[in-house]
């Protein structure tokens, strides 16, 4: 189980600001604006690519294709 984290603001979670520093996003601030917002995250650890919430999980899986 996992407990809530913070994603944005002054106590969020280290991950996050790994995240959010990598793909900030297309607005002009790149906190996280949904509790669906989407990262992928290659087997290296790079944060490929930031997914806005309403993107579906089968637009996602479009772009592993090139990871299998």
């Amino acid at each position: 189980m996992f407990s809530k984290v913070d994603v944005n603001g002054d106590d969020e979670a280290p991950l996050y600001t790994l995240l959010k520093s990598e793909q900030p996003g297309d607005g002009e601030s790149p906190d996280i604006t949904w509790n669906f917002e989407k990262f992928l995250v290659d087997k290296t650890g790079k944060v490929v690519k930031r997914y806005a919430p309403p993107t579906t999980p089968e637009e996602v899986a479009a772009d592993l294709d090139g990871f299998r």
